[in-house]
């Protein structure tokens, strides 16, 4: 095992753990049959040449070291997607609460979003893995934001590859229309979320119940 594969080892068990622990949270409020907050999870390691790029934009040696890891807070990556705004406050709160990791930053890119018009919410934690040679904390990034900020953001990381962070400006105002319609999606999506959850609610009650569910099939064929 090369020296970048120990060095990142343990950032890949964090992510794991991370990602079964939130996962846990959400089947949670759905055993208790109350709307979750967290509508999926998905998590990463930085790349080699990721780790590479942002070194050089920070002015640190790329190589394994406490500095790198101290310098890069996000090799480790987390992204929590919820159905609505509301939602992330809500998840942002149950984090603050949670003994098996330290909240050490937090960025609001919702309540003053950044000039491209990205919308997020950025949490940097500490976590401790376990490993044969003892504990390690380990620095991580938990984004949290609405599918539709989650949309715009990965048409804007696409676009961001192309052109290298030099937009072309009728592509930045086009972003920037984007960005707000998206954001224009959650507020009145806000606004209905009573009746969204009531329907889902509804929805996955009627599928779980098997007699009812396969009347209203045979029925429905019956009629065609």
């Amino acid at each position: 095992m090369g020296q970048w594969d120990r060095f990142l080892e343990p950032y890949k068990q964090a992510v794991d753990e991370l990602k079964i622990k939130f996962k846990g949270m959400r089947a949670q409020y759905e055993i208790e049959n109350v709307h979750s907050p967290i509508e999926f999870v998905t998590g990463r390691v930085k790349p080699l040449a990721s780790i590479y790029d942002k070194c050089l934009e920070k002015g640190v040696s790329f190589e394994p070291s406490r500095k790198l890891a101290e310098e890069l807070q996000d090799i480790a990556g987390l992204r929590i997607m919820c159905q609505f705004v509301d939602d992330i406050e809500t998840v942002v709160n149950q984090l603050r609460m949670r003994n098996d990791l330290r909240v050490i930053e937090e960025k609001d890119y919702i309540a003053k979003n950044k000039e491209s018009g990205y919308r997020s919410y950025h949490m940097i934690i500490e976590y401790p893995v376990q490993t044969v040679h003892g504990e390690i904390q380990i620095l991580a990034e938990i984004q949290i934001r609405t599918l539709a900020m989650n949309f715009w953001a990965s048409i804007e990381h696409s676009l961001n590859y192309k052109y290298k962070g030099l937009f072309p400006q009728e592509i930045q105002l086009r972003l920037k229309r984007a960005a707000e319609a998206a954001f224009s999606l959650d507020e009145e999506m806000s606004q209905i979320r009573d009746e969204v959850r009531e329907a889902q609610k509804y929805f996955s009650e009627y599928k779980e119940t098997p007699n009812t569910y396969f009347q209203a099939k045979n029925e429905e064929g019956e009629q065609k």
